[in-house]
């Protein structure tokens, strides 16, 4: 393989596994260290921060690969992803699938310094992340069940401190579902038209025109759930405040979405649920920083 042809195909290795795009490992990565700083009560270790991002990393960047796997003969009849390297051909389906299987090696290889409970919960999330793609085919419920995948990180990050699953984990857990739906469904609003004209489905479909009030719904399930993780796990003012904040902001996104649903505004909200996970986490960084003075 000369030069010129290892340099086109690492390019498209990086467009695989959107390696200039790092929004979606920060939403897989929020929640994992919300649950992480709480079950640590504010002091994670850097063997375990260090294990959960790069981790997070890893396993974002194969399920990145894994979707466009199962997705690369629907991939090239949607205008945002018929540039995908296997849906334009700068990559064959022998190629993604090695790059999935050493992303997902790297990731166990990093549980491996974890507790048994830990290793045995990271079997679970390599299959859901390796499910999700192929759910859009069956069922309008494929953002649900990107939100357990999504979400599973937060269980994984609790039991390796405590090695058992505490409610808090739990709560979050199911605050990841709902804040995944309402995101990944505004994600899904940009292919609506295509997606209907091929045949896959999803929550951005099943909804139709009351897909606002059902973003409405989702983001407030999201604060209502995390604001009973706060309480239970005892959490500060700062934390709540924060948390106030977050869900000021996402109606509000919401909203503008409502005024003007075009692709670039969706793709911009979508996006910003980025931003709104990492003020979540600073809210609750800053909680133990500032109790603990």
């Amino acid at each position: 393989m000369t030069t010129q042809i290892l340099t086109e195909k690492l390019i498209a290795i990086t467009d695989l596994i959107r390696l200039p795009r790092q929004y979606g490992t920060v939403l897989v990565l929020c929640p994992t260290l919300w649950s992480l700083w709480i079950a640590s009560h504010g002091k994670p270790s850097f063997k375990l921060l260090a294990i959960f991002i790069l981790g997070t990393f890893l396993m974002r960047s194969a399920g990145c690969a894994i979707n466009d796997i199962a997705d690369r003969n629907f991939d090239k009849h949607v205008e945002r992803t018929k540039t995908r390297p296997l849906a334009d051909g700068r990559l064959n389906l022998k190629e993604a699938i090695m790059t999935f299987v050493a992303l997902s090696g790297l990731a166990f290889i990093l549980v491996l310094f974890l507790n048994p409970l830990t290793i045995a919960l990271s079997i679970i999330g390599i299959s859901l992340a390796s499910i999700y793609p192929f759910v859009k085919r069956v069922s309008h419920l494929p953002q649900v069940f990107l939100g357990i995948a999504f979400g599973w990180g937060g269980v994984m990050a609790w039991s390796a401190v405590h090695n058992t699953i505490g409610l808090p984990a739990i709560l979050i857990f199911t605050a990841n579902i709902f804040w995944s739906t309402a995101y990944d469904t505004i994600y899904a609003l940009m292919d609506k038209e295509d997606d209907i004209k091929i045949g896959v489905k999803s929550t951005a479909i099943l909804f139709g025109r009351h897909v606002y009030k059902a973003l409405y719904l989702l983001y407030a399930a999201v604060i209502i759930i995390l604001a009973l993780a706060g309480f239970t796990a005892k959490m500060g003012n700062v934390y709540f405040a924060a948390l106030f904040l977050s869900g000021i902001i996402l109606e509000y996104m919401v909203s503008m979405l409502k005024k003007s649903s075009t692709r670039e505004t969706a793709f911009r909200i979508f996006a910003a649920n980025a931003g709104v996970g990492l003020l979540i986490l600073i809210g609750i960084v800053a909680d133990y920083v500032i109790y603990t003075l």
